[in-house]
């Protein structure tokens, strides 16, 4: 048994079980693939793939039930890597976040200009993308943290902390009629179009309960994954705009009016996320840690590597 064999079992599982694309992203020959899959399972004694005659199906129960135990081994060999660099380059590597676009856009600039002066020789490496793919690149450990409001806090195999809070706000534009509003209703802000969100990103599932829990179905005739667009056609009036309030910025965005309105919309807590038992270097951790001050070292460190009790 080799660590390449392994890699194979998890690429296969990641790549729908086409051996060209495992090939292909191991860069090796896709007979190589399968005969290194075949010496496994005699190794083992055991057939690790249903197949429909040399095409791979899916896993079988011992494929399912060694698949886990392969990803920890593969996980902790990389972590031994980190451990290495930790002692032999401390103030040099590479940092990998992925997030969506308004905690790259409005969130993240004072913190990752405080890290930088910090740890001026550390890449850091920005992916912008959604909530799922941010969850799919922290498992194949293409991220090191994972910033974004949905989906983090609900899978287990990750450890999230708190991040900050926000609401959502309108923006109209200068002389709108809702600006004569007081107090802005729910029942006033349904009776125009509205450009928000596009569902899945930045809280778009808060709005929508609001409006459903009112009994109300707003007339969305526009959503974006980022506030900068639903910003630029508010300004085109073609519609009221539902952003995150802290994505208007009164001198940047000059003709827009945001509408103070705190009871509106539900609190939404944007978290930062990495894989339970992946090991981060002491930048990485510092980073988080310019994220979320009130924590510490030890229960980040706890929380990615909870003790197990021996009975």
């Amino acid at each position: 048994m080799n660590f390449q064999q392994l890699r194979i079992l998890r690429e296969t599982v990641r790549r729908d079980f086409s051996l060209t694309e495992v090939a292909n992203a191991l860069f090796t020959a896709q007979s190589g693939v399968s005969k290194h899959i075949k010496d496994l399972e005699d190794e083992l004694g055991v057939e690790l793939f249903t197949r429909r005659g040399k095409r791979l199906l899916g896993l079988t129960e011992p494929g399912k039930e060694l698949l886990p135990i392969v990803e920890r081994i593969l996980l902790d060999t990389q972590n031994i890597k980190r451990l290495g660099e930790q002692f032999a380059q401390q103030d040099t590597g590479h940092l990998v976040l992925a997030t969506t676009h308004t905690q790259a856009r409005y969130a993240l600039p004072p913190v990752v200009t405080r890290f930088k002066q910090a740890f001026p020789k550390v890449h850091l490496e920005l992916h912008q993308c959604g909530p799922e793919e941010i969850v799919a690149l922290l498992r194949a450990g293409q991220a090191d943290i994972g910033i974004a409001t949905e989906a983090l806090a609900s899978e287990a195999d990750l450890v999230s902390f708190p991040f900050y809070t926000w609401r959502h706000a309108p923006i109209v534009p200068d002389g709108h009629p809702l600006l004569a509003v007081a107090p802005l209703t729910l029942e006033a802000l349904a009776e125009y179009p509205l450009i928000t969100y596009h569902p899945g990103y930045t809280g778009r599932a808060r709005i929508d309960a609001a409006f459903a829990c009112a009994g109300l179905i707003p007339d969305v005739v526009m959503s974006a994954l980022d506030a900068d667009v639903i910003k630029t056609y508010v300004e085109l009036g073609l519609g009221v705009g539902l952003i995150a309030a802290m994505a208007y910025h009164p001198t940047r965005d000059a003709g827009l009016r945001l509408l103070d309105t705190p009871d509106l919309f539900e609190v939404n807590t944007s978290r930062l996320a990495l894989r339970r038992g992946h090991y981060l270097r002491d930048y990485a951790l510092r980073f988080i840690l310019e994220c979320a001050p009130t924590l510490t070292t030890e229960q980040i460190k706890e929380a990615a590597f909870p003790k197990v009790s021996i009975a």
